[in-house]
């Protein structure tokens, strides 16, 4: 997901390293039943690497170097994986699977924690190392698994509807959808304005991609559903699970969406926004400077703005995103990965990264900060959005689970099974997978 997902680095997360020798500590830390993690596991000290997605902004690569220039018998290294979620998290599995100590830091997408920590793929890290209590406290949930640390909360995210706010003043309407009908009237009237023609209504990932899961999680979560229930159980053979998807269902087969919406990922979605041919996009806050640029890149800079996503008869439940750095439990210099995570989260650095990206913190305070809210005002939605939103499934086969969500729901979309055997079909695969 993206980001990925305002996804920024955390600050102020105060991680207090015990003394740590040089040696290599050579084990795959506390397991997920295991008792709390001793200090002396996190030794080590040398090189390092860190397993991410792109890093498009280029702020990454600056925090890699500044860490570098202080640590030249640490040097930091960023081994960029492949753009799509899925493959970058295959690509962590198969290092994993063959106890391989190529990745120090796994930049892990939240959904993931699980999945990674259940199979020991990753070393506990003893709460007393983080301050939890400058975080947001959603945010830190999703690095636990059995009330066990696993991860430090680098970045957040929550989706949003990013909308034409001059199309819809042209057009007479007053403010942005709180309903998927208000949504709909909001588009007929622009399309009937001269500079509605070659606009489409609205997008939210539909492709055949983590994007998918997303989307039907959060119109199912609008609608009152969940797909997974707090218990663990699946819960999608249910009326208000079939309101979600039917929505998006409806919203391509009616062509509220884009031609292209089955095929486009979330940069040819933003693309498809920049180029001033999409009135409302469901997308991540990293979309809000880049589509601000005024390098002429983008056709919308200062002409939309964003609100929470709408539901059926209010708003929303959105999505809840955003990336953890955790430290592999293969890998070698783990006292260095730990002091790395230690500079990268930093007050500054955090601020940095959020002004130069807009990637959403996970520090509480920047999110009254006035330099951030200055630039970013649409920061105390966000923050709303995080405290208030919905997560994918939290089940040890995240992979497994993830595909059957996307195959079936993907089905539905293209006219090939109808929704209510597609969530008949869905139930059945997820109570498989999701058996104890």
């Amino acid at each position: 997901m993206r980001r990925t997902p305002l996804a920024g680095i955390v600050a102020g997360l105060a991680l207090v390293l015990s003394a740590c020798g040089g040696g290599d500590d050579g084990g795959a830390g506390t397991s997920a039943g295991g008792g709390k993690a001793a200090a002396g596991q996190l030794t080590g000290r040398g090189p390092i690497t860190l397993a991410t997605g792109k890093d498009r902004s280029g702020f990454m690569q600056k925090m890699v170097d500044a860490w570098n220039k202080d640590h030249p018998t640490e040097q930091a290294k960023i081994i960029e994986l492949p753009d799509e979620p899925n493959d970058q998290r295959q690509q962590m599995i198969q290092n994993a699977t063959t106890k391989s100590d190529a990745y120090t830091i796994l930049n892990l997408d939240v959904v993931w924690t699980a999945e990674f920590a259940a199979n020991r793929w990753l070393t506990e890290i003893p709460e007393d190392q983080v301050e939890t209590a400058k975080l947001l406290p959603a945010t830190l949930t999703t690095a636990e698994y059995r009330g066990k640390l696993f991860g430090v909360p680098l970045t957040s995210d929550s989706g949003l509807l990013y909308y034409r706010s001059d199309l819809l003043k042209k057009a007479g309407v007053a403010g942005p959808p709180k309903t998927w009908a208000e949504m709909w009237a909001a588009c007929d009237k622009v399309k009937a304005l001269p500079e509605g023609k070659g606009v489409d209504c609205f997008l939210t990932e539909v492709g055949k991609t983590e994007g998918l899961t997303v989307s039907a999680a959060e119109a199912i979560s609008s609608a009152g559903g969940t797909i997974v229930d707090d218990a663990g159980k699946p819960a999608v053979s249910t009326p208000q699970a079939k309101t979600g998807v039917d929505f998006l269902v409806n919203a391509v087969k009616d062509g509220r969406m884009p031609k292209a919406a089955l095929t486009l990922d979330g940069e040819g979605g933003r693309r498809h926004f920049q180029a001033g041919k999409l009135l409302f996009h469901r997308q991540w806050p990293y979309q809000y400077e880049l589509a601000n640029a005024g390098d002429g890149s983008s056709k919308v800079a200062g002409k939309f703005q964003v609100a929470p996503i709408p539901g059926p008869s209010g708003p929303g439940a959105a999505n809840l995103g955003g990336h953890n750095y955790a430290i592999s439990a293969f890998a070698k210099n783990k006292a260095s990965a730990l002091d790395f995570i230690k500079f990268s989260a930093a007050d500054k650095q955090q601020k940095d990264n959020s002004l130069a990206t807009a990637q959403a913190p996970t520090l509480t305070s920047l999110y009254s900060d006035p330099d951030m809210v200055k630039k970013f005002p649409f920061l105390p939605t966000l923050k709303a959005a995080i405290e208030n939103a919905k997560s994918r499934p939290v089940v040890v086969k995240y992979g497994d689970v993830t595909a059957a969500i996307q195959g079936s729901v993907y089905d539905a979309l293209g006219g090939k099974t109808p929704s209510d055997k597609a969530l008949t079909d869905l139930q059945a695969k997820l109570t498989q997978l999701t058996a104890q």
